[in-house]
């Protein structure tokens, strides 16, 4: 078992330093901290990854999608050099992947790393022990942490005594003792009431604002709505989607629309450039074809029901999730890479 952030183990001496990102003269960054660059990876046949060019910037939070099987989890194991690329290269923070490397990232996977019967400060003590961190700052750093989540009373019970959301806030904390420059996080939110959710949404971003970044891997698309300055979507090993939030959004836009309307839902589910219709009582959400024409639409429910707000919505990441993947979902990766 591999206690969380442990990447096999770093050599960290004293405290990590954050670097604030480089910026163009127009106020965009232009350091990145993970470059991919043709990546493939196949296990005994199966293409997990296929000719994957990725870039994420420095500073941000940059959110890594796909369904199950995807590639996903073997396109991490590569960024942290738990697998090499059978093709392609990996570069962090400007440079190939190596010990030195891996003092500057943390990475909270989404399987539980805790050693159950050991006390939650020791556990805590140890592995900033093997971070090297001097024995006065990694208890100032515990302190701290435990404090601000609510869990400095906790600090004598054994791990296998807390409840699964206290779990997740150890392990996090675990991840970051060491100050990395890069975050790697694998459904971070997992056990965490709405409380403690909120919290560590906010520690994510205040890791942003001081240069760091921030990798989230999560099949919770509103967190992704509320966190991510840009996204990837991956499926069956191939990038389908990167880019800005906005940018995304705005790409895959102009489908969707929002009617509130007295009458029958009928017209909405008869009209030709109608895909599906999702009803609510007074107003529907109707998905329109590739080729359907809103302003058709608009003069044929006029005629029909009295409308009283018509409008053309900005697509959420799940609707662009499911209108890209959709029931093209890809096979597992192997049983080995889950």
């Amino acid at each position: 078992m591999q206690a969380p952030g442990a990447l096999g183990r770093r050599a960290v001496s004293g405290t990590l330093r954050w670097r604030a990102p480089r910026e163009a003269a127009n106020g965009s960054h232009m350091a990145a901290a993970i470059e991919i660059e043709g990546a493939s990876k196949r296990f005994n046949g199966f293409l997990a990854v296929d000719s994957l060019d990725l870039a994420i910037p420095e500073g941000e939070v940059y959110g890594l999608l796909g369904p199950n099987g995807a590639g996903k989890t073997t396109t991490i194991r590569m960024i942290l050099g738990i697998i090499l690329p059978d093709a392609g290269r990996v570069r962090i923070l400007g440079q190939p992947y190596d010990a030195e490397v891996r003092k500057r990232i943390g990475y909270l996977p989404e399987e539980r790393g805790l050693y159950p019967k050991m006390k939650l400060g020791d556990q805590l003590d140890f592995i900033g022990g093997l971070d090297f961190i001097p024995r006065a700052e990694r208890r100032r750093r515990i302190d701290e942490w435990c404090e601000r989540f609510d869990l400095t009373s906790w600090k004598n019970h054994k791990v296998e005594e807390l409840s699964r959301g206290m779990q997740q806030k150890v392990q996090f904390i675990a991840t970051v003792l060491h100050d990395p420059e890069v975050l790697m996080l694998d459904e971070p939110f997992t056990g965490l009431d709405p409380v403690n959710t909120k919290l560590l949404k906010d520690i994510m971003l205040d890791f942003a604002k001081r240069g760091k970044t921030v990798i989230l891997s999560t099949h919770r698309m509103e967190q992704v709505e509320m966190l991510c300055d840009r996204i990837c979507l991956i499926n069956k090993g191939r990038k389908v989607v990167d880019g800005a939030l906005a940018e995304v959004k705005a790409q895959h836009g102009g489908r969707t629309v929002q009617v509130e309307y007295d009458g029958s839902v009928a017209v909405l589910e008869g009209h030709a450039g109608v895909e599906r219709v999702d009803n609510y009582g007074k107003y529907a959400e109707v998905h329109l074809r590739e080729e359907a024409d809103t302003q058709a639409l608009l003069a044929s429910l006029v005629r029909e029901v009295k409308v009283r707000r018509f409008e053309v919505m900005t697509p959420s990441i799940n609707d662009i999730f499911i209108q890209l993947v959709g029931g093209d979902a890809p096979p597992p990766e192997p049983e080995e890479l889950a």
